[in-house]
């Protein structure tokens, strides 16, 4: 089960979501856990370094740093694929907020581990809420992971990327 709509974590809608999964000529990577767990959806590959206080609009999901090259687009459902992050160790919090909302990203792959998001998570799982894996990658394999692609994470580290079909 997982929760849809944007509310509350206590009054949101829920409903069971089936998919399926990741088609044979998918590929496989392996990743190394920060806070483990399972997601998929579109990848979102973050072009520049990002603070999500201050750069990620908490209400709404979307990246509200006018500077971004993605200023506008949500990352709310999709798999985030994040090179560098700046700053603010209130990043946490707003991380917190999303998962809260129901407007946080699916799952995050990162190339370095960043222990104040990890904390947001961990902090939500603590609380109850649903939460999301976070797991490290090797900048080069970030790299080669196909714009709007769909990417299943899956407990242990394993993440399956494919292109999606016309």
């Amino acid at each position: 089960m997982r929760r849809v709509g944007g509310g509350r974590a206590g009054r949101a809608a829920t409903r069971r979501v089936v998919l399926a999964r990741p088609p044979a000529q998918a590929q496989r990577l392996s990743a190394r856990v920060l806070v483990d767990g399972t997601g998929h959806g579109r990848l979102l590959r973050l072009e520049a370094p990002i603070s999500f206080w201050g750069g990620i609009d908490p209400a709404s999901g979307l990246v509200s740093d006018p500077r971004h090259p993605q200023h506008g687009c949500s990352v709310s459902g999709r798999v985030l694929v994040v090179t560098a992050t700046r700053g603010s160790s209130s990043s946490s919090a707003v991380l917190l907020e999303l998962l809260y909302a129901g407007l946080a990203p699916s799952a995050l792959l990162v190339a370095e581990a960043d222990a104040i998001l990890a904390l947001g998570i961990i902090a939500a799982r603590e609380m109850g809420w649903t939460t999301i894996p976070m797991l490290q990658l090797e900048r080069p394999a970030l790299a080669r992971l196909p714009a709007e692609a769909q990417a299943w994470v899956e407990r242990g580290g394993r993440v399956s990327v494919w292109a999606e079909q016309a």
